[in-house]
Protein backbone atom coordinates (compact mmCIF):
# COMPACT_ATOMS: atom_id res chain seq x y z
CA UNK A 1 0.00 0.00 0.00
CA UNK A 2 1.18 3.52 -0.78
CA UNK A 3 2.28 5.53 2.21
CA UNK A 4 2.13 9.22 3.18
CA UNK A 5 3.24 11.34 6.10
CA UNK A 6 0.70 12.41 8.70
CA UNK A 7 0.51 13.81 12.21
CA UNK A 8 -0.09 10.81 14.45
CA UNK A 9 -0.70 10.41 18.18
CA UNK A 10 1.45 8.03 20.20
CA UNK A 11 -0.82 5.59 22.08
CA UNK A 12 -3.72 7.11 20.05
CA UNK A 13 -4.37 9.82 22.65
CA UNK A 14 -2.57 11.91 25.21
CA UNK A 15 -0.64 15.14 25.82
CA UNK A 16 0.89 17.42 23.21
CA UNK A 17 4.17 15.51 23.41
CA UNK A 18 2.40 12.47 21.91
CA UNK A 19 2.02 14.25 18.56
CA UNK A 20 4.55 13.25 15.89
CA UNK A 21 4.87 13.00 12.11
CA UNK A 22 4.93 9.39 10.96
CA UNK A 23 3.90 7.07 8.15
CA UNK A 24 0.26 6.30 7.41
CA UNK A 25 -1.57 4.56 4.59
CA UNK A 26 -2.30 6.94 1.73
CA UNK A 27 -6.07 6.89 1.10
CA UNK A 28 -7.63 6.24 -2.30
CA UNK A 29 -10.82 7.93 -3.51
CA UNK A 30 -13.93 5.82 -3.92
CA UNK A 31 -17.15 6.65 -5.78
CA UNK A 32 -18.09 10.29 -5.28
CA UNK A 33 -14.76 11.12 -3.65
CA UNK A 34 -11.61 13.07 -4.53
CA UNK A 35 -8.07 12.83 -3.20
CA UNK A 36 -6.58 16.19 -2.23
CA UNK A 37 -2.87 16.93 -1.74
CA UNK A 38 -2.94 19.23 1.26
CA UNK A 39 -1.14 22.58 1.27
CA UNK A 40 -2.39 23.88 4.63
CA UNK A 41 -4.74 22.85 7.42
CA UNK A 42 -6.46 24.67 10.28
CA UNK A 43 -6.42 23.89 13.98
CA UNK A 44 -9.64 23.71 15.97
CA UNK A 45 -10.55 23.15 19.61
CA UNK A 46 -12.06 19.79 18.77
CA UNK A 47 -8.58 18.65 17.66
CA UNK A 48 -7.39 19.10 21.24
CA UNK A 49 -10.43 17.27 22.57
CA UNK A 50 -9.89 14.41 20.12
CA UNK A 51 -6.19 14.22 21.00
CA UNK A 52 -7.20 13.88 24.66
CA UNK A 53 -9.68 11.11 23.85
CA UNK A 54 -12.75 13.27 24.52
CA UNK A 55 -14.15 13.71 20.99
CA UNK A 56 -15.31 10.55 19.18
CA UNK A 57 -14.55 10.46 15.48
CA UNK A 58 -17.70 10.35 13.30
CA UNK A 59 -18.43 6.87 11.87
CA UNK A 60 -16.33 6.21 8.79
CA UNK A 61 -14.07 9.23 9.27
CA UNK A 62 -10.28 9.11 9.45
CA UNK A 63 -8.81 8.91 12.96
CA UNK A 64 -6.13 11.38 11.88
CA UNK A 65 -6.80 14.85 13.32
CA UNK A 66 -8.05 17.78 11.27
CA UNK A 67 -11.35 18.90 9.76
CA UNK A 68 -10.41 21.69 7.33
CA UNK A 69 -7.79 22.14 4.64
CA UNK A 70 -6.74 23.68 1.35
CA UNK A 71 -4.93 21.93 -1.46
CA UNK A 72 -5.05 20.52 -4.99
CA UNK A 73 -7.06 17.59 -6.30
CA UNK A 74 -4.64 14.79 -7.24
CA UNK A 75 -7.04 11.89 -7.95
CA UNK A 76 -10.72 11.61 -8.84
CA UNK A 77 -12.92 8.69 -7.87
CA UNK A 78 -15.65 7.02 -9.96
CA UNK A 79 -18.90 8.94 -10.59
CA UNK A 80 -17.27 12.31 -9.80
CA UNK A 81 -18.05 15.12 -12.22
CA UNK A 82 -17.24 18.81 -12.20
CA UNK A 83 -13.70 18.42 -10.85
CA UNK A 84 -10.35 17.94 -12.57
CA UNK A 85 -6.91 16.92 -11.37
CA UNK A 86 -5.03 20.05 -10.38
CA UNK A 87 -8.09 22.02 -9.27
CA UNK A 88 -7.37 24.22 -6.25
CA UNK A 89 -9.86 23.66 -3.44
CA UNK A 90 -10.66 24.18 0.21
CA UNK A 91 -12.78 21.75 2.11
CA UNK A 92 -14.40 20.23 5.15
CA UNK A 93 -13.83 16.70 6.45
CA UNK A 94 -14.77 14.46 9.35
CA UNK A 95 -11.05 13.96 9.98
CA UNK A 96 -7.73 13.38 8.25
CA UNK A 97 -6.54 16.90 7.41
CA UNK A 98 -3.28 16.68 9.41
CA UNK A 99 -1.71 14.74 6.55
CA UNK A 100 -0.15 15.02 3.10
CA UNK A 101 -3.32 13.63 1.45
CA UNK A 102 -6.99 13.42 2.33
CA UNK A 103 -10.00 11.74 0.73
CA UNK A 104 -13.24 13.72 0.87
CA UNK A 105 -16.67 13.71 -0.74
CA UNK A 106 -16.56 15.75 -3.91
CA UNK A 107 -19.59 17.72 -2.66
CA UNK A 108 -17.67 18.94 0.41
CA UNK A 109 -14.89 20.75 -1.43
CA UNK A 110 -15.14 24.31 -2.70
CA UNK A 111 -13.16 25.88 -5.52
CA UNK A 112 -10.51 28.08 -3.91
CA UNK A 113 -11.18 31.75 -4.66
CA UNK A 114 -8.19 33.14 -6.56
CA UNK A 115 -7.78 36.04 -4.13
CA UNK A 116 -7.16 33.70 -1.17
CA UNK A 117 -3.75 32.12 -0.63
CA UNK A 118 -3.42 28.58 0.72
CA UNK A 119 -3.24 29.68 4.37
CA UNK A 120 -6.24 32.00 4.09
CA UNK A 121 -8.24 29.34 2.26
CA UNK A 122 -7.54 26.75 4.96
CA UNK A 123 -8.92 29.15 7.59
CA UNK A 124 -12.35 29.34 5.97
CA UNK A 125 -14.20 25.97 6.05
CA UNK A 126 -14.71 25.13 9.74
CA UNK A 127 -14.75 28.71 11.06
CA UNK A 128 -17.00 30.36 8.53
CA UNK A 129 -19.37 27.44 7.99
CA UNK A 130 -19.79 26.97 11.76
CA UNK A 131 -20.43 30.69 12.27
CA UNK A 132 -22.84 30.83 9.33
CA UNK A 133 -24.71 27.78 10.58
CA UNK A 134 -24.94 29.10 14.16
CA UNK A 135 -25.85 32.71 13.42
CA UNK A 136 -27.78 32.66 10.16
CA UNK A 137 -29.18 29.15 9.68
CA UNK A 138 -30.07 28.22 13.28
CA UNK A 139 -30.49 31.56 15.07
CA UNK A 140 -32.02 33.23 11.99
CA UNK A 141 -30.26 36.51 12.76
CA UNK A 142 -31.81 39.59 11.16
CA UNK A 143 -30.79 43.17 10.46
CA UNK A 144 -31.36 45.49 13.42
CA UNK A 145 -30.90 42.77 16.04
CA UNK A 146 -28.28 42.53 18.79
CA UNK A 147 -26.01 39.55 19.30
CA UNK A 148 -23.70 38.35 22.09
CA UNK A 149 -20.78 36.27 20.82
CA UNK A 150 -18.57 34.40 23.27
CA UNK A 151 -14.95 33.45 22.51
CA UNK A 152 -14.88 36.54 20.33
CA UNK A 153 -11.19 36.26 19.43
CA UNK A 154 -11.48 32.65 18.26
CA UNK A 155 -11.69 31.83 14.58
CA UNK A 156 -15.43 31.12 14.73
CA UNK A 157 -16.02 34.13 16.98
CA UNK A 158 -14.31 36.54 14.59
CA UNK A 159 -16.21 35.10 11.63
CA UNK A 160 -19.53 35.43 13.50
CA UNK A 161 -18.78 39.03 14.53
CA UNK A 162 -18.10 40.07 10.95
CA UNK A 163 -21.14 38.20 9.63
CA UNK A 164 -23.39 39.92 12.15
CA UNK A 165 -22.05 43.31 11.05
CA UNK A 166 -22.48 42.37 7.38
CA UNK A 167 -26.09 41.38 8.05
CA UNK A 168 -26.86 44.74 9.67
CA UNK A 169 -26.57 44.10 13.39
CA UNK A 170 -27.48 46.91 15.77
CA UNK A 171 -25.08 45.72 18.49
CA UNK A 172 -22.36 43.06 18.30
CA UNK A 173 -21.13 42.30 21.82
CA UNK A 174 -18.07 40.07 22.02
CA UNK A 175 -16.56 38.51 25.12
CA UNK A 176 -12.93 37.62 25.70
CA UNK A 177 -10.57 37.02 28.62
CA UNK A 178 -7.96 39.78 28.22
CA UNK A 179 -7.93 43.51 27.62
CA UNK A 180 -5.58 42.97 24.70
CA UNK A 181 -8.14 40.78 22.93
CA UNK A 182 -10.98 43.17 23.72
CA UNK A 183 -9.11 46.15 22.25
CA UNK A 184 -8.24 44.14 19.17
CA UNK A 185 -11.86 43.04 18.61
CA UNK A 186 -12.98 46.67 18.76
CA UNK A 187 -10.20 47.88 16.47
CA UNK A 188 -10.49 45.53 13.49
CA UNK A 189 -12.63 46.55 10.49
CA UNK A 190 -16.22 45.41 11.01
CA UNK A 191 -15.29 44.13 14.44
CA UNK A 192 -17.37 44.14 17.61
CA UNK A 193 -19.31 47.27 18.54
CA UNK A 194 -18.85 46.41 22.24
CA UNK A 195 -16.45 44.10 24.09
CA UNK A 196 -16.75 42.61 27.57
CA UNK A 197 -14.18 40.87 29.75
CA UNK A 198 -16.12 37.88 31.06
CA UNK A 199 -13.58 37.37 33.86
CA UNK A 200 -13.91 40.83 35.39
CA UNK A 201 -17.36 41.96 34.21
CA UNK A 202 -20.89 40.58 34.39
CA UNK A 203 -21.58 40.14 30.68
CA UNK A 204 -25.33 39.77 31.26
CA UNK A 205 -25.52 43.15 32.99
CA UNK A 206 -23.33 44.73 30.32
CA UNK A 207 -25.50 43.28 27.55
CA UNK A 208 -28.63 44.72 29.16
CA UNK A 209 -27.00 48.13 29.55
CA UNK A 210 -25.93 48.17 25.90
CA UNK A 211 -29.41 47.17 24.72
CA UNK A 212 -31.19 49.61 27.09
CA UNK A 213 -32.61 46.79 29.18
CA UNK A 214 -34.04 44.76 26.33
CA UNK A 215 -31.36 42.07 26.15
CA UNK A 216 -29.79 40.55 23.06
CA UNK A 217 -31.74 38.72 20.39
CA UNK A 218 -29.08 36.07 19.82
CA UNK A 219 -26.33 34.42 21.87
CA UNK A 220 -23.60 32.28 20.29
CA UNK A 221 -22.05 30.17 23.05
CA UNK A 222 -19.08 27.80 23.19
CA UNK A 223 -18.68 27.70 26.97
CA UNK A 224 -21.66 25.92 28.49
CA UNK A 225 -21.95 25.46 32.24
CA UNK A 226 -20.23 28.58 33.60
CA UNK A 227 -22.05 30.92 31.18
CA UNK A 228 -25.48 29.28 31.22
CA UNK A 229 -27.35 31.46 33.72
CA UNK A 230 -25.90 34.73 32.44
CA UNK A 231 -26.70 33.70 28.88
CA UNK A 232 -30.35 33.20 29.86
CA UNK A 233 -30.33 36.56 31.66
CA UNK A 234 -28.78 38.25 28.60
CA UNK A 235 -31.49 37.16 26.17
CA UNK A 236 -34.41 39.34 25.15
CA UNK A 237 -37.97 38.14 24.74
CA UNK A 238 -38.07 35.68 21.81
CA UNK A 239 -34.28 35.38 22.07
CA UNK A 240 -32.35 32.53 20.48
CA UNK A 241 -29.18 30.82 21.65
CA UNK A 242 -26.99 28.49 19.61
CA UNK A 243 -24.68 26.27 21.68
CA UNK A 244 -21.59 25.05 19.83
CA UNK A 245 -19.38 23.63 22.58
CA UNK A 246 -19.19 23.01 26.33
CA UNK A 247 -15.71 24.20 27.24
CA UNK A 248 -16.54 24.79 30.90
CA UNK A 249 -18.54 21.59 31.36
CA UNK A 250 -21.91 20.08 30.50
CA UNK A 251 -23.70 19.77 33.84
CA UNK A 252 -25.64 22.57 35.53
CA UNK A 253 -26.64 21.61 39.12
CA UNK A 254 -29.88 23.60 39.09
CA UNK A 255 -31.51 26.46 37.27
CA UNK A 256 -34.86 28.18 36.98
CA UNK A 257 -36.84 27.24 33.86
CA UNK A 258 -39.20 30.21 34.22
CA UNK A 259 -37.24 32.64 31.98
CA UNK A 260 -37.18 30.10 29.16
CA UNK A 261 -40.96 29.87 29.32
CA UNK A 262 -41.88 33.51 29.84
CA UNK A 263 -39.26 35.00 27.54
CA UNK A 264 -40.17 32.39 24.90
CA UNK A 265 -36.52 31.47 24.43
CA UNK A 266 -35.28 29.09 21.76
CA UNK A 267 -32.12 27.18 22.62
CA UNK A 268 -30.49 24.80 20.16
CA UNK A 269 -27.27 22.85 20.28
CA UNK A 270 -25.38 22.08 17.11
CA UNK A 271 -22.30 20.34 15.79
CA UNK A 272 -21.05 20.33 12.21
CA UNK A 273 -18.48 17.55 12.00
CA UNK A 274 -20.93 14.71 12.65
CA UNK A 275 -23.66 16.00 10.31
CA UNK A 276 -24.64 14.04 7.22
CA UNK A 277 -22.96 14.69 3.88
CA UNK A 278 -26.31 15.96 2.60
CA UNK A 279 -26.61 18.50 5.41
CA UNK A 280 -23.04 19.71 4.98
CA UNK A 281 -23.45 19.96 1.22
CA UNK A 282 -26.59 22.09 1.61
CA UNK A 283 -24.83 24.31 4.15
CA UNK A 284 -21.86 24.75 1.82
CA UNK A 285 -24.10 25.68 -1.09
CA UNK A 286 -25.97 28.25 1.01
CA UNK A 287 -22.70 29.72 2.27
CA UNK A 288 -21.27 29.91 -1.26
CA UNK A 289 -24.40 31.67 -2.47
CA UNK A 290 -24.67 34.13 0.42
CA UNK A 291 -21.16 34.89 1.64
CA UNK A 292 -18.15 33.24 0.02
CA UNK A 293 -17.57 36.04 -2.49
CA UNK A 294 -17.63 38.53 0.41
CA UNK A 295 -14.72 36.81 2.24
CA UNK A 296 -11.34 38.36 1.48
CA UNK A 297 -7.84 37.57 2.64
CA UNK A 298 -6.03 39.12 5.61
CA UNK A 299 -5.22 42.28 3.64
CA UNK A 300 -8.60 42.52 1.95
CA UNK A 301 -11.07 45.37 2.18
CA UNK A 302 -14.40 43.51 2.12
CA UNK A 303 -16.89 43.32 5.00
CA UNK A 304 -15.60 39.89 6.02
CA UNK A 305 -11.92 39.01 6.24
CA UNK A 306 -9.80 36.09 7.33
CA UNK A 307 -7.63 36.68 10.40
CA UNK A 308 -4.57 34.50 10.91
CA UNK A 309 -2.91 34.51 14.33
CA UNK A 310 0.13 32.44 13.33
CA UNK A 311 1.29 30.02 10.66
CA UNK A 312 3.43 27.03 11.68
CA UNK A 313 5.26 24.51 9.52
CA UNK A 314 3.54 21.22 10.26
CA UNK A 315 6.80 19.90 11.67
CA UNK A 316 6.06 22.24 14.61
CA UNK A 317 2.63 20.77 15.29
CA UNK A 318 3.35 20.47 19.01
CA UNK A 319 4.03 24.21 19.24
CA UNK A 320 0.87 24.92 17.27
CA UNK A 321 -1.18 22.89 19.76
CA UNK A 322 0.53 24.66 22.67
CA UNK A 323 -0.47 27.98 21.16
CA UNK A 324 -4.11 26.90 20.91
CA UNK A 325 -4.17 25.41 24.41
CA UNK A 326 -2.71 28.63 25.85
CA UNK A 327 -5.79 30.51 24.59
CA UNK A 328 -3.63 33.46 23.58
CA UNK A 329 -4.52 33.49 19.90
CA UNK A 330 -6.55 36.22 18.20
CA UNK A 331 -7.48 34.60 14.92
CA UNK A 332 -6.78 31.30 13.25
CA UNK A 333 -3.81 28.98 13.78
CA UNK A 334 -2.72 27.30 10.55
CA UNK A 335 -0.11 24.69 9.66
CA UNK A 336 1.55 24.48 6.23
CA UNK A 337 2.81 21.33 4.52
CA UNK A 338 5.73 21.97 2.13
Amino acid sequence: MAQMRAVLIKDEKGPIENLYIGEATKPSPGPGQVLVKIKAFGLNRMDIMQRNGMYPVPPGASKILGAEFSGTISEIGPTVSGWQIGDEVLGLAGGGAYAEYIVVHDRLVIKKPAHLNWVEAASVPENFLTAYQALIVIAEFKAGESVLIHAGASGVGIAAIQMARAYGAKNVIATASTEEKLKWLLSIPNGATHAVNYRTQDFAEEAKKITEGKGVNVVIDFVGQSHWQKNIDSLAVDGRMTMLALLSGAEIPQFNLMPILYKRLRIQGSTLRARSVEYQEDLIQRFKRDLLDKVSGCQGDTAIRTYIHKVYPWTEIQDAHRCMESNTNSGKIICEIP
